[in-house]
């Protein structure tokens, strides 16, 4: 159960897969070479997750921020986004420059180099505690953990930055500003009896066309200096909406006819309608 010694035996898993590359001509027996990559993806992947866990129980106040995490495209954040980044710096670091231009990757390559001979420095720190002391954090283990803990952050962001957009702070803050607005939308929704706490507990699958149909008129009218204002420009609305600036001016003229009867005939009939 300690995770030292957890940490041992991944560690034994990946130099063992290592070496039996090493060790293999993939020119004559590409078929194994793959069976041996896909092991190694899969051992790095677990000495990763194994790491994570001895971070937060060692140095949980010292972690550097990953607040930059919700600059990047909700496709990025996967479970292996860590391993990911692993494989981006050995290729960067051996001179292949995956998925970006030469010149960004040679620029990333001195980072790239630094968190692999951080992450070596761990591997090595960490074995010789496992062997003598698994059961404690002497301050040299905390200082390797929190560099690597560090670099790889900073390589992470600096790598997604290279090869995506991320998001603006105004782009965030306009994400926020719909949270907000449906969270709004349900409170309401709940208050006019148009929904149920036990339709929201249960997940009722009627409820991702619902919600966002709200959404809208409660965006038009009832909040109509939120991030649905047609005040604004279509720039800057969040992109999420503004595709469809002229079709909800639209929308929002019709709804200004509607007295407050027809208004919440109109609504619970969204909350039906599929």
């Amino acid at each position: 159960p300690r995770l030292l010694s957890q940490f041992f035996f991944a560690d034994e898993r990946v130099t063992r897969v290592v070496a039996e590359i090493n060790g293999l001509d993939a020119e004559l027996d590409p078929q194994q070479y793959l069976v041996l990559l896909n092991q190694l993806h899969l051992s790095q992947a677990h000495l990763l997750a194994v790491l994570e866990r001895i971070m937060e129980e060692c140095i949980p106040t010292q972690r550097h921020s990953r607040d930059y995490l919700v600059k990047f495209p909700e496709e990025l954040l996967v479970d292996n986004l860590g391993n990911h980044m692993l494989f981006a710096a050995e290729c960067l670091l051996a001179g292949t420059f995956l998925e970006m231009e030469e010149s960004d990757g040679a620029q990333l390559r001195p980072q790239a180099r630094n968190l692999l001979c951080s992450l070596e420095l761990v591997r090595t720190v960490l074995r010789e505690q496992s062997l003598n002391q698994p059961n404690c954090y002497p301050e040299p283990v905390r200082a390797v953990l929190i560099q690597f803990d560090r670099l790889f952050a900073e390589f992470e962001l600096s790598y997604v930055s290279s090869l995506v957009a991320v998001k603006s702070p105004d782009e965030i803050y306009r994400q926020q500003e719909i949270i907000v607005l449906f969270c709004e939308t349900v409170e309401r929704a709940l208050h006019l009896g148009y929904l149920t706490q036990e339709m929201i507990d249960g997940y009722e699958p009627l409820l991702m066309f619902t919600i966002p149909r709200l959404a809208i008129i409660s965006g038009l009218l009832i909040y109509p200096e939120g991030p649905l204002s047609l005040e604004r420009s279509p720039e800057e609305m969040s992109r999420v909406f503004s595709p469809f600036y002229n079709l909800l001016r639209k929308i929002r003229d019709l709804l200004r006819v509607l007295s407050a009867e027809e208004l919440c005939v109109l609504e619970r009939s969204l909350c039906t309608a599929e």
